[in-house]
């Protein structure tokens, strides 16, 4: 089993494109900063921060987990395990999971290890947490369920995939009473509590005559309203699935390698050159596309208010108008880049750069 990076695609620096010059930032929307805080280097993880309510859970790459209250900046608790980490974080509420560098799952009780178990292979994904349980979803396709308190093992569902996988999140995720996984280029709803297949749709299929070309994942984070769960196909392709019925509603070819967000009416997302799309939620009807963040290695997108916000290698974050795609502010944090979507919690706009620094911003 191979890992490939979503960046990996460029040969070096001196292959990359130049971007596109962003010109004078012009501030039609007012952001402060609100408070600081610092996790240790994320560089190479690939991290996800879990968000609940005004609380945000994140780790360093070096092991180090914190909860966070998202109003002020301040630790909740810290916890270093003393190992480098490869994906995480879930959480809870009571039970936070990450994976480790030696293929271990571990969960943290209240900012406590509770318990650690080997999984079969390594894990980009972070767990999911959620009904007494822990899931991992392994880089072969292995799912793996877990009980939350005790650690013992429920269920695994292996799957067969491609040799070659992305080194990034995927999709893990329970729409009701189902748990949604990405499989390949297949969303595929599983039972929670034995792992049975209830439904799987394909959104784009393995081609090509090498493993590079043949490589099709689905990659975190998709864009959730109701039953309803659309996503991106590595390279391939966009689409949306009713996970209630197990149907596919609408797929359309897109060549982004970075996840999507939105809302009942549109979602978005970056190509893999920058450019910036929005699409029609119901039928996938492309609305607008900016060209203006070219070749900046963009984070996938956070939807907050009238504003669609992305992160890029340079350590900016960019803040455009859903509407048009046209440039609302720009804010610059610590210049060593940002890699890990944002999120919002107690309407403050998070942002964690490679260097592990965390910035809090609000409206002015």
């Amino acid at each position: 089993m191979v890992g490939l990076t979503g960046c990996s695609i460029w040969k070096g620096d001196a292959a990359k494109p130049k971007p596109v010059d962003l010109g004078v930032n012009v501030p039609l929307l007012g952001v402060r900063q609100a408070w600081t805080s610092k996790i240790g280097t994320t560089h190479g993880m690939p991290l996800v921060i879990q968000v609940r309510s005004s609380i945000v859970t994140v780790a360093s790459a070096d092991g180090v987990v914190a909860e966070i209250d998202a109003r002020t900046g301040r630790d909740l608790w810290r916890t270093s395990l003393g190992e480098s980490l490869i994906a995480g974080v879930g959480s809870d509420g009571r039970w936070t999971a990450v994976v480790s560098s030696r293929n271990e799952v571990v969960v943290l009780e209240s900012g406590r290890e509770s318990w650690h178990r080997r999984l079969p292979t390594q894990a980009y994904t972070a767990p999911l947490v959620a009904g007494g349980r822990v899931f991992v979803l392994g880089a072969d396709r292995t799912i793996t369920a877990f009980d939350a308190k005790s650690g013992n093992r429920l269920w695994s569902q292996s799957r067969q995939g491609e040799s070659l996988v992305l080194r990034q999140p995927g999709v893990l995720m329970a729409v009701g009473d189902t748990l949604v996984v990405g499989i390949s280029g297949r969303l595929v709803g599983l039972s929670p509590e034995n792992g049975v297949v209830r439904w799987e749709v394909p959104l784009a299929s393995p081609r090509g005559s090498n493993d590079v070309e043949r490589l099709v994942e689905l990659v975190a984070p998709v864009s959730r309203v109701g039953n309803l769960v659309c996503a991106r196909a590595f390279q391939v392709a966009v689409g949306c699935v009713n996970a209630a019925r197990g149907s596919l509603d609408w797929v359309q070819k897109a060549a982004g390698s970075q996840g999507i967000d939105g809302d009942k009416e549109s979602f978005f997302g970056a190509e893999s050159n920058g450019v910036v799309v929005a699409w029609r939620r119901n039928d996938g009807l492309r609305l607008w596309s900016n060209d203006r963040l070219q070749h900046r290695r963009l984070t996938a997108p956070l939807l907050l208010g009238r504003s669609v916000i992305f992160g890029d290698d340079a350590g900016f974050v960019h803040l455009l108008s859903r509407e048009d795609g046209k440039p609302l502010n720009r804010i610059q944090t610590d210049g060593s880049g940002i890699a890990i979507t944002p999120v919002v919690a107690a309407e403050t706009l998070i942002v964690v750069t490679n260097n592990g620094n965390i910035f809090g911003y609000r409206p002015d």
